[in-house]
């Protein structure tokens, strides 16, 4: 049996999008794109390209902050339909994708977020990315929505509890644009069971 087991999710790319520059003053400053050639480090223009980068807060048990480690970051996936979802809890019509930091936007994958580490979408002509795991909410996005929107979207670090997203990287080159359909591969094991 093979390790990664295909599924019959299909997600539709509706959106794209690119972070030139790192955060300033805790705002994040996205802008769409209509296609993403992808090497194996990431996006070439955006900010968290790269196959490797310094550690960084989340890995503090592990590497001392600014160890050079494989970079497991390179893009933000996120869900129409949590986006959505997050809107909707805070009030908003909806929530532009740049204002997340945004690299990808998929339709179609039920609790996108929670998909398991490991799994694979793979696009039409054999580009692969692999799910690092949830991105957590943190407070760049709320700073920018505020910015944007007179100052709704506050709470965002609460309200996308869950829904965040993923990080990702690149496992094989290609590109991706607007309206492909990226399969959904899962790791064939179970659930981790400590005793």
């Amino acid at each position: 049996m093979p390790a990664m087991q295909p599924t019959t999710f299909q997600a539709e790319v509706i959106w794209l999008g690119v972070q030139r520059r790192p955060v300033a003053k805790l705002e994040i400053f996205g802008e769409p794109v209509s296609e993403m050639p992808l090497t194996f480090a990431g996006f070439a223009p955006e900010v968290h390209a790269g196959e490797t980068r310094p550690s960084c807060s989340r890995v503090l048990a592990l590497h001392p902050r600014g160890t050079p480690i494989r970079n497991v970051r390179q893009l933000c996936v996120v869900s129409e339909e949590e986006l959505a979802e997050v809107a909707k809890t805070l009030g908003m019509d909806r929530i532009d994708p740049a204002w997340v930091g945004a690299s990808v936007v998929l339709r179609g994958i039920p609790d996108f977020t929670h998909v398991p580490p490991s799994s694979r979408l793979q696009g039409p002509d054999g580009v692969t990315l692999v799910v690092d795991m949830e991105n957590l909410p943190c407070q760049e996005p709320a700073v920018t929505m505020a910015k944007a929107t007179d100052g709704q979207g506050k709470a965002f670090k609460s309200a996308a509890k869950g829904k965040r997203g993923v990080t990702a990287w690149v496992e094989r080159e290609g590109a991706l644009h607007i309206g492909d359909r990226l399969a959904l591969h899962i790791p064939a094991q179970r659930a981790w069971a400590p005793r």
